[in-house]
């Protein structure tokens, strides 16, 4: 019988700091999306020239590799983007090569779209071979739900959040309106296409505590062979999720968007890269804006189906980090009716100024040599006056 004792006994040695892997290691980190990718990418590539001294290298010359990734996996590109192409993925393949006998960390939660076998085990040849080891993160589905859904309204998704839930959990095949969607959350299956690959003892997955931040930088940290604390987050608000109003007004615009047959390359340009992004950079929300919530059916069914999850990957015979059960927990404040969402005129305001600025292709001049800047990273006192500029001297041609 279980005590109290045995189940203490447990938390610590799953809060225990692993052993690291054996140097000359290529730790795959796959995601899948909204499990701390972000968070482990941008830590990883702000401290890319400390790793060096620790054996460790960061190849690529991004925090996210995604083309050489969306490439690799033959998954096209986000709306309207630019489509990857396998010289991406040959160059990163490269810079793997070259960090030679050092450890070796790639990331990217679009690791997790490939679907196939043959696929996989040319990822993992071209990667290593046998100096690879998957590294797979979960979150409770119940979280996942939401922020998935509002990153798919970033892509031009038009279902409205409850339909869409029923889609994905109730209406078979459950692939529509985004057949990724069980690809990468199906969770022990995707464990199991990595497992048929480098087998379970070359598979680690880890269990992402909401409640402890730190936790999986400090895993990466042991894993790796990292000092303590060497990883840090990076402030990121371009990855920030919307709040139901902005998902609301944004779902809206993508109807009016497809309505009228717009091109996608105009989505990628004025919308997600010019209104989402700079309003996300310019707006952060505060305790008044009403989040997305989930309905109880929702959490109770995603519940069960971690469940099952969970009795898959145990019995794979993969290292697990954490606490399995976290990911069937059902959120306790989750699954109220929502307020009505109600989108603030200023926050209105940014997104259209981000689309107008985006369709204006403003430059950004600097007085001396620095890096450049896109367009949500500029102040909106300076894009208004280079916009005034450029409409001036349009009118004055004319």
């Amino acid at each position: 019988m279980e005590t109290d004792c045995t189940r203490d006994d447990a938390r610590v040695k799953s809060a225990a700091r692993p052993a690291p892997l054996p140097a000359g290691t290529r730790l795959l980190h796959i995601g899948p999306h909204k499990t701390g990718t972000t968070a482990i990418q941008g830590a990883l590539f702000d401290a890319r020239d400390r790793l060096p001294e620790h054996g460790v290298e960061f190849p690529g010359n991004t925090r996210h590799p995604m083309e050489a990734v969306l490439a690799a996996v033959a998954r096209p590109a986000m709306m309207g983007d630019a489509v990857p192409t396998e010289q991406h993925w040959a160059r990163l393949v490269q810079q793997v090569k070259a960090a030679g006998r050092r450890t070796a960390v790639i990331s990217s939660e679009f690791f997790a779209d490939a679907e196939d076998d043959d696929t996989i085990a040319r990822i993992v040849e071209q990667l290593g071979g046998d100096r690879v080891h998957v590294l797979v993160t979960l979150r409770p589905l119940a979280r996942i739900m939401p922020s998935q859904w509002q990153q798919y309204v970033q892509n031009g998704l038009r279902m409205g959040y409850e339909d869409w839930l029923k889609h994905m959990l109730r209406k078979a095949p459950y692939e529509q309106p985004n057949p990724s969607f069980w690809r990468r959350h199906r969770h022990d299956r995707l464990v199991e296409r990595w497992v048929r690959a480098v087998g379970p003892e070359r598979v680690t997955v880890v269990v992402v505590d909401d409640r402890d931040r730190d936790r999986l930088m400090r895993t990466f940290e042991a894993l790796l062979g990292l000092p303590e604390n060497l990883l840090q987050p990076v402030p990121d608000t371009a990855n920030r999720s919307l709040t139901l109003a902005e998902t609301e007004m944004l779902r809206n615009l993508n109807k009016e968007f497809r309505g009228n047959e717009l091109p996608d390359e105009l989505y990628s340009k004025l919308v997600r890269n010019g209104a989402i992004m700079h309003m996300k950079n310019t707006c952060s929300p505060t305790p008044q804006d009403v989040k997305i919530s989930t309905p109880r059916w929702a959490l109770e069914d995603a519940a069960r189906i971690a469940g099952e999850m969970i009795d898959g990957i145990t019995h794979m015979g993969v290292r697990v980090l954490g606490d399995p059960a976290l990911l069937s927990a059902v959120p306790k404040s989750a699954g109220e009716r929502p307020a009505e969402p109600r989108i603030a005129p200023e926050v209105a305001a940014h997104a259209l100024y981000g689309a107008l600025a985006a369709a204006a292709e403003v430059p950004v001049r600097h007085s001396t040599p620095a890096k450049a800047r896109t367009v949500h990273q500029t102040s909106s006192v300076e894009l208004v006056k280079v916009l005034g500029h450029r409409c001036l001297k349009k009118l004055r041609r004319r």
